[in-house]
């Protein structure tokens, strides 16, 4: 025999329970949601902190490698301009060398050919005198004579005669008064030299048995550009001398002719000169030996006496 029991069950608190549950996961889907949404945020941050410090420290050994390269091209550089200056002085003093060693060749050789040039036209003028005079001296004359005296028409009228003779009259005074002139300057000059003369000579006469007098003079020499011009320098005591002396002693060294000959050996005072100044200069040892390599294969002249 069935029974049938009926029982009754309350639904609310499950329900009730169901809804605190289901608040919950809904909290708990907000709290993974705002984790996720931190964990991206972070990890951005994170790749972003990263690549920075990447691109920074690729950056910092990309500007060492430059800057050592940099510093390494620089040396090589300086080097290199510091050998081409070195040259440079190099090849200025032997191009110097070579000016002062032509021109000293150039004025040589033009005095030797001015020598033969002169020695040849007196031996031409000596083989046929009277007709080198003819046509050196007298042909001359003739020439400018046309030239410097006045032309004068056999045949002229009684108008042009007037005018003829007063250029003729005035060339002629033109004439005589340059002749005046040079006999007037030569008279002064002629003068001068008296009273320069009697200033300079002395108003004793001196004992022939009186000791001579030795005065030092100092005689250079010098070209100062490449077109081979040289200078004479006399230098003579001031303090002993008075200056009409000085004059006198500086004249007569300038119109004397000096003859300079090649000497055979260099000489002792001055090989002690450039050994004492190649050891005091504070070059390389390689420069040293070059100087004094060029020093012994140079040529000196000296002054004959």
């Amino acid at each position: 025999m069935s029974s049938t029991i009926n029982c009754e069950v309350d639904t609310r608190p499950m329900a009730q329970s169901l809804t605190t549950v289901s608040h919950k996961v809904e909290q708990t889907r907000a709290a993974v949601v705002a984790m996720q949404a931190a964990v991206i945020s972070a990890e951005q941050q994170a790749a972003d902190h990263v690549c920075e410090n990447v691109n920074r420290g690729f950056y910092t050994l990309i500007h060492s490698q430059i800057s050592q390269k940099v510093a390494r091209l620089r040396s090589e550089v300086d080097s290199h301009i510091m050998n081409l200056n070195q040259q440079t002085k190099q090849l200025l003093a032997i191009r110097n060398r070579m000016e002062r060693d032509y021109g000293m060749i150039c004025s040589r050789y033009i005095k030797l050919f001015s020598g033969i040039n002169k020695n040849l036209q007196q031996r031409v003028f000596e083989l046929d005198k009277p007709t080198i005079n003819f046509a050196v001296r007298d042909v001359n004359t003739l020439s400018n004579r046309t030239k410097q005296l006045t032309a004068t028409v056999p045949v002229a009228q009684l108008e042009s005669l007037a005018t003829s003779q007063r250029i003729l009259a005035s060339n002629m005074k033109y004439r005589s008064l340059r002749a005046i002139g040079s006999m007037n300057n030569f008279l002064s000059d002629l003068k001068q030299q008296d009273m320069l003369t009697r200033s300079v000579l002395m108003p004793m006469k001196m004992e022939h048995n009186a000791d001579p007098m030795m005065i030092p003079v100092v005689i250079s020499e010098s070209n100062y550009d490449q077109n081979d011009s040289r200078r004479v320098d006399i230098a003579i005591n001031d303090s002993s001398l008075e200056k009409h002396c000085r004059d006198m002693i500086k004249s007569a060294v300038s119109n004397t002719e000096f003859s300079w000959q090649e000497s055979k050996s260099i000489d002792t005072e001055l090989k002690n000169e450039f050994n004492r100044i190649k050891a005091q200069s504070k070059a390389s040892e390689r420069v040293k030996a070059l100087a004094e390599k060029l020093f012994l294969a140079n040529t000196f002249e000296t002054l004959n006496k």
